[in-house]
């Protein structure tokens, strides 16, 4: 160890990272970037490269990137999602497919944070854009993509009919996404969500309005190999 590491005692000014969370949950450490300095994101950035921690560094800005580039120079970014992964390299797959669905292209950012979430969780994982209630001849086109699935993400704004929709179609479970993607009585996504926790279909998990990293990582837990 270095005279100029300094950072557990640094770091306990403002966190206290869950080091232990693999070994106790199987699944690593997730930083949520935004609220936080890019010196705070550098600091942590810094003690997962010094530990040799695999984590994900979620909504995070320009800043924020930036700062943990600095110290994990090869973190791997998706940028429309603001989701960095290191190391780079997604464990190697294992249990069910993740298939992660998008309404539409609007609702893509939050969808590639679930697609992203749930393939450096170690999950096998598919992408299906566009494909909302406007033109229901695309879902129709992707079922047997979504009837081999082991869970369906479903990511929806608007009226966010999606994913009971898909859940009346496979037996896989859905976990539904809603965005803050709409017009006005959309009220930033409490329409959707209002929708989604009011599935007719059975199977569906709700999880909070554009979670996506909370949807992917739901999704890589139930398909997980048991």
């Amino acid at each position: 160890m270095t005279d100029d590491w300094a950072m557990p005692r640094a770091l306990a000014d403002f966190v206290e990272l869950d080091v232990d969370r693999t070994a106790r949950r199987g699944y690593p450490e997730a930083v949520y970037c935004e609220g936080k300095t890019a010196e705070q994101v550098a600091a942590i950035a810094r003690t997962v490269r010094h530990d040799g921690l695999r984590a994900l560094f979620t909504r995070a800005g320009p800043e924020h990137v930036a700062a943990v580039r600095s110290e994990l120079p090869d973190a791997v970014l998706e940028p429309a999602a603001r989701i960095l992964a290191w190391p780079p390299d997604p464990p190697e797959p294992s249990g069910g497919h993740v298939v992660v669905v998008a309404a539409g292209t609007s609702d893509l950012p939050v969808t590639l944070e679930a697609h992203f979430t749930a393939r450096h969780l170690g999950r096998h994982c598919a992408l299906v854009v566009d494909v909302g209630v406007a033109g229901l001849h695309r879902v129709l086109d992707k079922l047997p993509l979504l009837r081999a699935a082991r869970v369906i993400v479903v990511v929806a704004g608007m009226d966010g009919a999606l994913p009971s929709v898909i859940a009346g179609l496979v037996a896989a479970p859905v976990v539904a996404v809603p965005t803050s993607v709409g017009y006005g009585a959309s009220f930033e996504g409490l329409a959707a969500l209002l929708a989604m926790l009011n599935a007719c279909a059975p199977g569906v998990s709700v999880v909070n309005i554009d979670n996506g990293y909370g949807a992917g990582h739901l999704a890589a837990q139930i398909a997980a190999s048991h």
